[in-house]
């Protein structure tokens, strides 16, 4: 039996809890009141890992964390991540990493969040490889078979819950850095978001029913893709046009999939949130925002965008015999990018202030209404 194919032990056929479910999600006029999501739970890749990876293999040295947390948090980031400042948002603790809490009580939600997750298993996986084990099919079935297992008492949050997923990227950037042409990337798009959508009913099978689901960021802006590609053509920001364009593809594709996915799921209140748009801003008009060059990495080495694939934020290097630290700049505060890959507190405070609003979302829902299919429009 495939990962994708494994039947639903749900116990959640309790007429009137249904029905109040199914009131509550179609009827926007009864959507006046705040959502309440007593527990989150999390799928994804580095932009949304707080410690997953860090607790299977390696955990990121210092400078990682030193903005709020004073020490490596497990973080890719001088601080806190969008999932963090979405939490704090709705009044929950920071979000348990699921393989750093074995046998713990997941009482207001997981993290089952890797960095370099993908959606389709990679062959090259660490820690040989460059990728995580734990793609999205595996962090489905972690679910299905971890918490889901242990938190019978609470059955009712995983109707309640709010369900994220932030994951996608690495899909794109195993084909632009595995010498896949952008034609062959745009090309494995229809694949990546079958698997998604399939993980996504997964999920609801099990009782899922609020889903809050971003698309991916202008990789093209990465000191990342800019390093490695320098003769990409640039748009008007110095962002590398072709690659925010197979981006924006396989936005396009999911936007069209969860549509679809709206009218298949009766009972789930979907949104599809525009992070793409939101982090565009932060090299399009970084002035606005306080920033200042935005496609230069904050702790990296080498070349324009302070970028080195051979050596990573917190690591050593040696240049003319002598072991160079690649540290922190001295105000993170005022740049987007912290690695050359993930963003800084900073950034991803702006992102999240603009993403819970609504604005950025189809349709227009705001965090805090993210549990209703349709809010109402005064």
């Amino acid at each position: 039996m495939s990962l994708m194919e494994f039947p639903c032990p749900c116990k959640f056929h309790m007429p009137l809890l249904l029905l109040s479910i199914a009131i509550t999600i179609f009827d926007p006029a009864l959507a006046t009141k705040d959502c309440y999501f007593p527990a989150i739970f999390n799928f994804g890749a580095s932009n949304a890992d707080t410690g997953g990876f860090a607790a299977a293999f390696q955990a990121p040295p210092s400078p990682n964390g030193q903005t709020f947390f004073h020490r490596p948090s497990g973080r890719l980031c001088d601080g806190r991540l969008i999932i963090d400042f979405m939490g704090q948002s709705i009044a929950l603790p920071l979000l348990n990493p699921y393989l750093d809490s074995l046998g713990t009580n997941f009482t207001h939600g997981a993290n089952f969040a890797t960095v370099a997750s993908t959606i389709i298993p990679q062959r090259s996986v660490v820690p040989l490889g460059v990728f995580s084990p734990f793609s999205l099919g595996v962090q489905v079935t972690q679910f299905r078979g971890g918490v889901f297992a242990t938190l019978i008492p609470k059955e009712e949050y995983f109707h309640t819950a709010l369900y994220t997923f932030d994951i996608g990227q690495n899909d794109l950037t195993a084909g632009f850095l595995g010498n896949a042409t952008l034609q062959q990337v745009n090309a494995s798009v229809p694949n990546i978001i079958n698997n998604f959508t399939e993980n996504v009913k997964n999920i609801y099978n099990l009782g899922a029913r609020s889903f809050w689901i971003y698309n991916t960021g202008p990789i093209g802006c990465l000191p990342l893709i800019l390093a490695n590609f320098p003769s990409a053509e640039k748009d008007s920001y110095g962002c590398a046009k072709q690659y925010n364009a197979v981006a924006q593809n396989f936005n396009q594709k999911l936007k069209e999939a969860l549509a679809q996915l709206r009218v298949n799921l009766a009972l789930a209140a979907i949104t599809y949130v525009d992070v793409y748009s939101a982090k565009y801003i932060l090299f399009s008009n970084p002035e606005k925002y306080g920033f200042e060059h935005p496609h230069v990495a904050c702790c990296g080495y080498g070349g324009d965008y302070n970028y080195n694939n051979n050596v990573g934020c917190g690591g050593t290097i040696k240049v003319n015999g002598t072991e160079i630290f690649v540290g922190s700049c001295e105000n993170p505060s005022v740049r987007v990018i912290w690695d050359g890959i993930h963003y800084t507190e900073a950034a991803n405070k702006v992102v999240f202030d603009k993403i819970s609003t609504g604005k950025f979302s189809d349709p227009p829902i705001p965090l805090n209404m993210a549990c209703y299919r349709n809010f109402p429009r005064h």
